[in-house]
């Protein structure tokens, strides 16, 4: 009988460890997904055309800027860290330029970054890895 109660508590031990192993691998698997998304997101928004950003979400799977079908994302993307909506980054006028996680957690990655995305290194939450492109503000003369 003692027997018995040992092998179920060690069972429970090594089921115990397999699930932990398993979370953080779903995890990293999210994180991966995270830094793929974004940066499709990101990219659309670094092709604006004449200054012209995009303004809502749903111009990621249809670009009306262009004259033809021209597609940056073919889903409507979800954040892989919530499962929920992306926060945005909006300029002054709404036009959208990025997106970031709504998650506070702990990065599990902490280097390896593509050098476009370096300064992830050193956040503290994934709401800190900001997808983001800005327009240049140059100073033309007429």
């Amino acid at each position: 009988m003692l027997w018995a109660l040992m092998c179920v508590a060690l069972i429970g031990i090594y089921l115990m460890q397999v699930g932990e192993v398993w979370t953080t691998q779903v995890r990293r698997t999210c994180e991966d997904e995270l830094l793929r998304r974004g940066g499709a997101i990101e990219q659309y928004v670094k092709a604006e055309k004449n200054g012209e950003f995009p303004k809502t979400f749903d111009d990621l799977l249809h670009d009306p800027r262009a004259s033809f079908t021209r597609r940056f994302l073919r889903d409507a993307y979800t954040d892989p860290m919530t499962g929920g909506d992306w926060e945005i980054v909006r300029g002054q006028s709404g036009e959208l330029y990025g997106v970031y996680s709504k998650s506070t957690e702990q990065p599990l990655k902490k280097d390896g970054f593509p050098d476009l995305y370096a300064s992830f290194a050193l956040q503290t939450s994934y709401s800190e890895w900001k997808f983001t492109y800005y327009p240049e503000r140059s100073m033309k003369r007429r």
